[in-house]
């Protein structure tokens, strides 16, 4: 029944959101100057720009210009990639909007929370966040959980006539308020709809960093040789000192931020399409880590829509009667998911309930529900509920009724004991046996998963046996613990039986303490807090606010099924961002080994200065492409190796080095070129070998069985096109005949045509069975 306070008309509404503006708190953001200007600001462009000061003061123009021009280059591609990603995002939050429902001109309605204004009359239910301060007018209170708001963990109870604020949670009961402010003007500052957008870097992204820095360390050795070399041979340190800083500029990720950047905001496109929306962009590679996926039962895997499957009678009793007396206890007005079942099985039997005189309704104290009705005779007192609850209103053994009921419900389904009379001892009428169906895609999206090598694992607060049952109809396994047997033992069983709400946060904890990427899906206000603890919260299509705000994926569909694209695209990614560190990687090993073992064997360069600034750019416009490459997402969850990361860098680096010293050696004798156009050669050589180890490190198979993505090919074919134009043309370098570019190329295909049959091989010898590892990052083989 509608409170009698008074609500508002729309026109008044207006008027007043005309006054205080939407219901939100704007997001201010720094201007896109600020933006452009700190992508010059961190470790990465700080060394380009030390390197670029150090070419100034030289007065190596010419090389100050091709440092600052990679600099801004960089700057702002990141910078334009970084605005499209946002935007991206925006439009994705703005598909989850959070609405609330309101009574405008004696209507009840639901509208957006922003369009909220002062006066409005709002009703909240369980689950929901609050989407304004309110002054509670009616209703049979709530109990709030203001964590977000005071950080107190202990939910607090609210009557009518107290106030709830912005933010804070439903956690139990019903209730009624009038708005009292908006926007910016509330407690809590701000609105449930604004998503926290804040993202720490994710495993890989920090992994890389690691791995970058240490080859940076790699490069400080080789300086400090060629540093002894310069002082015994008394090379001037005019001229060293520009070979070192370009030693250093090799081993700069100046294109990892964009790289990244780009990678995961194309995969979070690609599965806005498939029903799955990115709200956090580090989610889409952690996806491809993920090991482990806790899923909530009930309106997660179920469709959470009671179902009669069966009315059992009595003893002299018929089923039209059993379906009659159940019905007239069931109340419409509730929207109780019991009652809709039994009075929808009623109804589709054309069975008419018995007229109620007034009821009682189920209360988790008395565990059963109660009406009078009326059979034209004396008042009957019918009783619907638990077999415990209504067996002694009978006369019955409270134990075997409910051993009986365990019997009749072995599948996992809910039994209800049905009993009338006029007097006590009440007549055992019958049982209802009603289930909650899974939903028709969950057992294939769950045996996707598991050939994905994610282990599922049903979390739920169900008795053993009947989570047992659930867990087996869905292909999940039959294992069941406790939560005493989960503490022994995080990865023993396929279900997690008997678990509170509040138990679900710990779970998730527990089980990444051993290393594990854990992914969490759920819909109910009780998941919100292990769906944000987890590596990968996912929050299904019919969540409550708090769930959608907690997860980084939010399925748009009914069900489970957007889970699967997203663990492909995750690994699609994934395999993305591998091919660019292990590029990254044996380019460093290969280019500095080359520059400074050149050096210090021949006592010259063995290519200038500038043109390996030319060979940065044009890695970087390669690499780059690969964010949007034809990946192959592995058949396992997908971890990093160090030891194989390391040492395909080091085999496939120290073939080509011996390669490019093969070539820089037989160019006089053999080409009859000079030392400038032996540069030449070289650094055309290095430019043809970037583009050798993207195609056979984007794939673990050979390179002719899956082809490029668009991009990779087209800059591919151009890199080299325009790095052998100008070679030829002898642009800014000494120019090569094209019969000296012919056998550079013939001898590059040889050679990778061998890596590639042999990394087969070298892959199985580098690999070793994985071992946990503290969460930072996981060991495994490579995929």
């Amino acid at each position: 029944m509608d409170p009698p306070v008074a609500d508002l008309s729309d026109a008044e509404a207006m008027a007043r959101r005309a006054t205080v503006g939407f219901n939100e708190v704007p997001e201010i953001r720094p201007s896109s100057l600020r933006r452009l200007a700190r992508k010059f600001v961190g470790a990465i462009p700080a060394l380009l720009e030390v390197t670029l000061l150090l070419e100034l003061v030289l007065e190596r123009w010419e090389d100050a210009s091709v440092i600052a021009a990679l600099l801004v280059f960089n700057a702002v591609l990141s910078f334009v990639q970084e605005s499209r990603t946002q935007h991206t995002l925006d439009l994705l939050r703005q598909r989850l909007p959070v609405t609330a429902r309101v009574r405008r001109g004696g209507v009840w309605r639901k509208i957006p929370a922003r369009e909220l204004v002062p006066g409005d009359l709002v009703e909240l239910r369980m689950g929901d966040q609050v989407p304004a301060d309110l002054a509670l007018v009616g209703g049979s209170g709530l109990r709030i959980d203001q964590s977000m708001l005071t950080g107190e963990s202990e939910a607090v109870d609210r009557l009518t006539g107290a106030s709830v604020y912005a933010g804070t949670t439903v956690t139990r009961g019903e209730a009624t308020g009038t708005v009292t402010a908006t926007g910016a003007s509330t407690r809590f500052g701000r609105t449930a709809e604004i998503v926290r957008t804040a993202e720490a870097p994710g495993r890989l992204e920090r992994l890389v960093l690691g791995i970058v820095r240490a080859l940076v360390y790699y490069d400080l050795v080789l300086l400090a040789g060629i540093a002894v070399f310069g002082y015994l041979t008394g090379i001037s340190w005019l001229t060293l000192l520009p070979f070192a800083l370009i030693l250093l500029v090799v081993s700069i990720p100046v294109a990892l931020p964009a790289t990244f950047t780009l990678a995961n905001a194309v995969g979070a496109s690609d599965l806005a399409g498939q029903g799955v929306l990115v709200t956090g962009l580090s989610a889409v590679e952690e996806a491809a880590t993920m090991t482990t996926l806790f899923s909530d039962k009930t309106g997660t895997l179920t469709q959470n829509r009671l179902t009669l499957l069966r009315a059992e009678p009595g003893p002299g009793e018929t089923e039209a009667t059993l379906l009659a007396y159940a019905a007239s206890v069931a109340d419409a007005a509730t929207l109780d998911a019991v009652d809709a079942a039994i009075l929808e099985a009623a109804r589709r039997q054309k069975i008419d309930p018995y007229p109620a005189l007034s009821r009682v309704p189920f209360t988790p104290q008395t565990k059963r529900a109660e009406a009078i009705v009326d059979r034209r005779g004396p008042p009957v007192r019918v009783v619907l509920g638990s077999p415990l609850t209504v067996a002694p209103l009978c006369g019955r053994d409270p134990d075997a009724a409910a051993a009986e009921a365990e019997r009749r419900g072995r599948g996992g389904e809910r039994v209800l004991a049905v009993a009338a009379g006029a007097t006590s001892p009440l007549a055992w009428v019958g049982w209802l046996i009603l289930a909650d169906p899974p939903r028709p895609t969950s057992a294939r999206v769950i045996r996707r998963l598991q050939e994905l090598g994610v282990r599922v694992v049903m979390v739920t607060g169900d008795t053993q046996a009947t989570a047992e049952a659930v867990a087996r109809s869905l292909g999940i396994g039959s294992r069941a613990v406790d939560r005493a047997g989960f503490r022994e033992d995080p990865h023993r069983g396929e279900v997690l039986a008997g678990v509170y709400p509040e138990d679900k946060y710990e779970v998730v904890r527990a089980l990444q303490a051993t290393g594990e990427v854990v992914g969490m899906t759920g819909d109910g206000v009780n998941d919100a807090a292990a769906i944000r603890q987890a590596d990968v919260g996912i929050a299904v299509d019919s969540a409550t606010d708090v769930a959608k705000s907690a997860a980084r994926l939010v399925l748009t569909a009914p069900g489970i099924d957007g889970i699967v694209p997203a663990v492909e695209s995750g690994r699609r990614v994934y395999r993305r961002l591998l091919t660019y560190t292990l590029v990254k990687m044996t380019k460093v090993v290969e280019i500095a080994s080359l520059l400074a073992i050149g050096l210090l064997v021949t006592g010259e360069f063995v290519t200038t200065p500038q043109l390996i600034l030319f060979l940065v750019f044009a890695n970087d416009f390669v690499t780059m492409s690969l964010a949007d490459d034809d990946a192959e997402p592995s058949s396992e969850p997908n971890h990093w190796d160090v030891r194989m990361l390391v040492g395909v860098a080091a085999v496939l680096g120290i073939a080509w080095l011996a390669l490019s010293f093969g070539i820089f050696y037989a160019a006089g004798p053999l080409l009859g070129l000079s030392l400038g156009a032996t540069q030449t050669l070289i650094f055309v050589d290095q430019v043809y070998l970037v583009q050798a180890s993207v195609l056979i490190l984007r794939t673990p198979r050979s390179i002719w069985t899956q082809r490029p993505g668009r991009w990779v090919g087209l800059s591919t074919l151009g890199v080299v096109a325009a790095a052998s134009g100008l070679a030829v043309a002898g642009v800014a370098m000494s120019p090569v005949p094209l019969e000296a570019l012919g056998f550079l190329a013939v001898s590059i295909v040889a050679a990778t045509a061998l890596l590639d049959a042999t990394k087969g091989w070298l892959l199985t010898r580098l690999s070793r069975p994985a071992a946990p590892i503290p969460a930072g990052a996981r060991a495994g083989p490579l995929p």
